[in-house]
């Protein structure tokens, strides 16, 4: 079994090329040099008469990457922070990564969490843990990785009640994510339904699920209305924000030791962090942000025309999880308090 885990190995072996296959080779080594990679997810699959065997936890994992990468190129903050770590020659555990969905009309695609949740669970997650956020109007779900629960990032996958908005927003949203289309054809759908069935599949297999469901973290309907976006934008900003982003990976966040002091050392290298740190009910879980970058995006107009304004982006985020002691292992849970501070990051000035 290899037992070489540094970055040029892994960009060789499985997980490697399952990322290279689908973002590139530069930018799966450029992630992969940063990133704490559980060891079993860097073995080289079995070979039988269909090729190379590919395991639901390396496909995750793999996803996971992309989407770090992904997240990155859009969060200039994000990359300085992570450049730094690498020119320290440190690594970065990946907690979990976030997204925002609606719950309410879009098109073809699944509403709500369903339309990440189908194929999520072929990767081998399942629902850990069920987060109302009632001042948001919104519910989360923490989607966790079965066999390697604590090394395979999260997915922390909200959605927006657009029934409990008022009338006129909830128009808007149904002008807005009405057009949505659905990136899972076919061909996904048959390599997603093998790992689903047997937990593990060919390289070809694993390639085409993962370029599926990369594709599901981007915007899935048509540019916004402005009309309808301003609609939205004072009743609810998560709304406004997903009218601009869509399904796009919402943050990555770092686990770390200690939050509390990695967020007094950030505001100290003028990183534009939340003004105070999360903290759960139970004590064991905390967290904080660096504010979302602003990026442009564009708008009809009433005439058709498409006009580019700057509007909140992802961002970067920090965790810390304590020991639970009932159980003796690491705290995995999220907490409704946390999640309704942290949304703030992306709702700007």
């Amino acid at each position: 079994m290899p037992s070489d885990s540094s970055p040029i190995a892994i960009q060789d072996q499985t997980l490697g090329r399952l990322v290279s296959a689908v973002i590139g080779k530069d930018a799966a080594g450029s992630a992969l040099s940063v990133l704490a990679i559980d060891p079993i997810l860097s073995e080289t699959g079995a070979l039988s008469e269909t090729g190379e065997t590919v395991s639901r936890a390396q496909v995750a994992m793999a996803l996971n990457v992309a989407l770090f990468a992904d997240l990155l190129d859009r969060v200039p903050t994000a990359a300085r922070y992570v450049q730094s770590l690498r020119e320290r020659g440190e690594t970065i555990v990946f907690d979990h990564g976030a997204l925002r969905t609606i719950d309410g009309e879009t098109g073809v695609l699944p509403r709500g969490y369903e339309g990440f949740g189908r194929f999520l669970a072929p990767l081998g997650y399942e629902v850990g843990g069920l987060y109302p956020l009632p001042k948001l109007r919104m519910t989360g779900r923490a989607y966790v990785q079965r066999d390697l629960p604590e090394t395979i990032p999260q997915f922390f996958v909200s959605e927006l009640h657009v029934d409990q908005l008022s009338e006129p927003a909830q128009v808007a949203c149904d002008s807005i994510f009405g057009t949505s289309v659905d990136p899972l054809g076919e061909a996904e759908w048959a390599a997603l339904d093998v790992l689903s069935a047997k937990g593990s599949c060919t390289f070809e297999e694993a390639v085409t699920a993962l370029r599926g469901a990369l594709a599901c973290f981007a915007r899935q309907h048509q540019p916004p209305a402005l009309a309808d976006y301003e609609v939205l934008l004072p009743e609810t900003k998560e709304g406004a924000w997903i009218a601009t982003e869509g399904n796009a990976f919402n943050h990555a966040t770092t686990r770390t030791a200690n939050v509390v002091a990695l967020a007094e050392e950030l505001k100290e290298d003028g990183y534009p962090m939340k003004p105070s740190v999360e903290i759960s009910q139970n004590g064991r879980v905390r967290q904080t942000a660096i504010l979302a970058d602003k990026v442009v995006r564009p708008f009809r107009e009433a005439d058709g025309a498409e006009v580019p304004l700057p509007v909140p982006g992802s961002f970067y985020e920090f965790i810390t999880r304590d020991i639970d002691p009932e159980t003796g292992r690491l705290d995995l849970t999220f907490d409704s308090g946390n999640a309704t501070g942290i949304f703030a990051v992306t709702r700007g000035a």
